[in-house]
């Protein structure tokens, strides 16, 4: 039986041209900025971002810690959405690494208003902690992959720059948004003082992530990931595959969006399962199974043993995420054998 992965966009598997990049780059010593390859990947990185430099690191999650790194002092307020991705997985390192203190505002679907972050962001006073820098996520995980568009980031941003914090995204899937509303990566850079995004989700590389700054700003992210042991040497295996990523695979996320539609869409017609399709802006689906009398966990278990690969994203629901390696016949069939286990 041929499996169906549907997890998420980080079992993208590299392409052939990726994989052929790799004997053939120039390497040499990216700690003491010497790889070729990857001067090359931040140089088209910080190009397409407008941004003055870049930084190859290994994963997402290193990216958003060094930049938070960077941005802060022990002690420090980080303002963020309730379900951010830098506050739910990863692992508490803005407290055990950056020495910060996440301060949450509830918002729909990972959003939030400019009045709310305004309520959030304390008062100067010698009892609190300095609200030093709000943090963003575009588009949003647990909120489904949800798009902030340009003009609601310059809406926030206004509102903490205006009280002299400093603004990083985590768009670990910011092509993503991109794409979605046809706009440039440039049009969100602008209202921002850094951002880190996945090369290894929707771009399909094997591995790795970038951060994007001015100079002043990624010279002190490349301390601080030397810091946290990133600093990595011939790299350029890494990054000679984002170089295909970023000038090859941005253009088809529109597929990735569009195989999602017509996942949700075929979803919401089996019985007992409901999917809000307003809701699927991107390449992610969220799906309501309590209809069908299964939990989740059990949905995803049954699910599995016969080839459709999900993961359970809280009671009574279940994602669905497409991605390169994922085409419509391929969603066709697991929504025929979600509807086979559901008859039975």
């Amino acid at each position: 039986m041929r499996r169906i992965d549907l997890r998420s966009d980080t079992f993208t598997l590299p392409t052939k041209e990726m994989m052929d990049s790799i004997p053939s780059a120039e390497l040499g010593d990216d700690v003491e900025g010497e790889d070729p390859t990857v001067n090359q990947l931040q140089a088209i990185a910080a190009e397409m971002f407008g941004t003055e430099a870049s930084l190859l690191v290994a994963s997402g999650t290193m990216g958003n810690l060094v930049s938070l790194m960077s941005h802060c002092q022990r002690g420090d307020e980080v303002l963020m959405e309730s379900e951010a991705h830098i506050y739910y997985y990863e692992l508490g390192g803005i407290s055990a690494l950056v020495g910060a203190i996440p301060s949450l505002i509830p918002g729909t679907r990972g959003k939030f208003s400019p009045e709310q972050l305004e309520e959030h962001i304390r008062i100067p006073d010698l009892h609190y902690p300095i609200s030093r820098l709000l943090c963003i996520e575009n588009t949003h995980n647990r909120g489904g992959g949800s798009v902030w568009t340009p003009a609601e980031v310059a809406a926030v941003a206004k509102v903490a720059h205006d009280h002299g914090l400093k603004v990083h995204c985590d768009g670990a899937r910011i092509f993503n948004a991109a794409v979605a509303l046809d706009v440039d990566v440039k049009d969100y850079m602008r209202h921002l003082d850094s951002l880190s995004f996945c090369l290894s989700k929707g771009l399909s590389c094997p591995v790795g992530s970038m951060v994007v700054g001015d100079a002043e700003f990624i010279e002190q992210a490349k301390r601080n990931r030397k810091m946290v042991g990133g600093g990595m040497r011939q790299a350029g295996i890494i990054a000679a595959p984002g170089i295909v990523g970023l000038q090859k695979m941005v253009g088809r996320l529109r597929d990735d969006h569009s195989n999602a539609k017509r996942l949700a869409s075929g979803l919401s017609s089996l019985t007992g399962v409901e999917v809000d399709m307003d809701a699927v802006e991107t390449n992610i689906v969220m799906a309501d199974i309590t209809g069908t009398g299964m939990s989740a966990e059990t949905c995803v278990n049954r699910l599995g043993k016969i080839g459709v690969q999900v993961f359970e994203f809280g009671i009574g629901r279940v994602r669905f995420v497409t991605h390169y390696g994922i085409d419509s016949v391929d969603v066709d069939e697991a929504v025929a054998r979600l509807n086979r286990l559901l008859r039975q």
